[in-house]
């Protein structure tokens, strides 16, 4: 087997049941209405789901959920309101960043409140619970750029070398990352681009500035603090100099 089938092999072992999040996914909709009422413009699956990016050792579908921009509540309220409404339905919940975690018939499944900046378009502004702050992005712009990267299979890899080392990397800002790690490569050298994704980890990560390309004032990379970028670094440099690709990924 060559290092690229070996790859792809981890690739297909972490695969996601498409149907199966999404119909877990499904089951949350009457949910997400009674708790957003008449400020439902439409929750949809998103992020990695969408993306083509989703790995099973994270999260299995995102649903974005738009409000109107009418919406009277506080994007603090917004968030808050959605925990109890999951909770209060008897699902577990896990507040993140900006979304709220939770899972349903065994998947993993990350739900984003936003409300809308206009009535019309798809900026959005959504609450991040961690630094106690709002940002604006639009989820559709996000999507567009990595769907169309084709650098899939190499993100794909990279989430999976990202969560069976503990390292913490917000999956948007990893999208990035790779994407720009390989603007030059080679389509299709999967093996190839994921060593020098792990070299530009290990050499100029924690260096760069990344901004969202939906929100130039949201500057992706604050996200991380240095040790935490430090310690991605660390493990890529690592894994970099690893014999066998079974020892970075499996």
């Amino acid at each position: 087997m060559s290092t690229d089938d070996y790859i792809r092999s981890v690739l297909a072992k972490y695969a996601v049941n498409i149907a199966g999040a999404e119909s877990a996914g499904n089951v949350l909709y009457p949910i997400i209405q009674r708790w957003a009422g008449n400020a439902l413009v439409q929750a949809e699956f998103s992020g990695s789901l969408a993306k083509g990016t989703a790995v099973t050792l994270s999260t299995d579908a995102d649903i974005f959920i738009s409000l109107s921009s009418s919406t009277p509540d506080t994007l603090e309220n917004i968030y808050n309101t959605l925990c109890n409404a999951v909770a209060s339905a008897g699902y577990p919940i896990k507040r993140q960043n900006v979304s709220v975690g939770t899972s349903v018939n065994g998947f993993k499944i990350d739900l984003v409140p936003g409300r809308r900046q206009s009535a019309n378009g798809n900026d959005h502004s959504l609450w991040k619970d961690r630094s106690m702050t709002w940002t604006k992005t639009n989820i559709q712009t996000h999507i567009g750029i990595v769907s169309k990267s084709r650098r899939l299979e190499e993100i794909r890899a990279v989430k999976i070398w990202r969560n069976l080392h503990g390292l913490e990397f917000p999956s948007i800002y990893l999208e990035l990352v790779v994407i720009e790690a390989l603007r030059n490569a080679r389509v299709g050298n999967l093996a190839s681009n994921l060593s020098m994704v792990l070299e530009y980890l290990r050499d100029s990560f924690e260096r760069v500035r990344f901004i969202d390309p939906a929100n130039t004032n949201n500057i992706i990379s604050d996200d991380l603090s240095l040790v935490q970028k430090q310690k991605i670094g660390r493990q890529a440099g690592i894994s970099r100099q690893m014999l066998n690709y079974n020892q970075v990924v499996w």
